[in-house]
């Protein structure tokens, strides 16, 4: 007997007793539940690449509503702005509009001052001419009947 003999039968006990503890069984085992692990795992995996992509697909719809919401904002913003600027203009043409009518009644009514003043000047004038010519011209009785005169043509006006 020669030691491959040997060799051969250790080979063979070594098989009995592994098919005897059952060994294969528990390696398939191990492996059947190392296989439904990573199963799971790959389930799980897949679930949650679902979530995500489903997440994903909603902070996209999100961010496209915000953006949209923002450029309203920002048309809105601009309308707005139009707005104010042509109320702004149309407020500016009223008040200059309404200063300039005032000045207009300012100078018109500086002008008026102006003119009466002038009268009133030249009415004064007049009236020291007029002084001045008659008492050079009449004499203290001329003066009596003119007034007399006078005041019997005011008496008959006023009346």
């Amino acid at each position: 007997m020669d030691a491959t003999f040997w060799a051969l039968v250790g080979l063979v006990i070594f098989l009995g007793i592994v098919v005897y503890l059952k060994v294969p069984g528990m390696v398939a085992k191990s492996l059947d539940e190392r296989a439904a692990k990573i199963s799971k795992e790959l389930d799980e995996a897949r679930t949650l690449r679902e979530e995500a992509q489903a997440l994903l697909a909603e902070y996209h719809r999100k961010r496209k509503e915000a953006e949209k919401e923002a450029s309203d904002i920002v048309a809105a913003a601009g309308r707005e702005a139009n707005a104010i600027v042509d109320d702004a203009k149309q407020k500016t043409e009223e008040y200059v509009a309404r200063r300039n009518k005032l000045a207009e009644q300012k100078i018109a009514s500086a002008e008026a001052e102006a003119i009466k003043e002038v009268r009133t000047a030249a009415v004064e004038l007049a009236v020291a001419a007029a002084t001045r010519i008659v008492a050079d011209k009449v004499d203290a009785k001329a003066s009596a009947t003119f007034f007399k005169d006078s005041l019997e043509q005011v008496k008959s006006r006023l009346n």
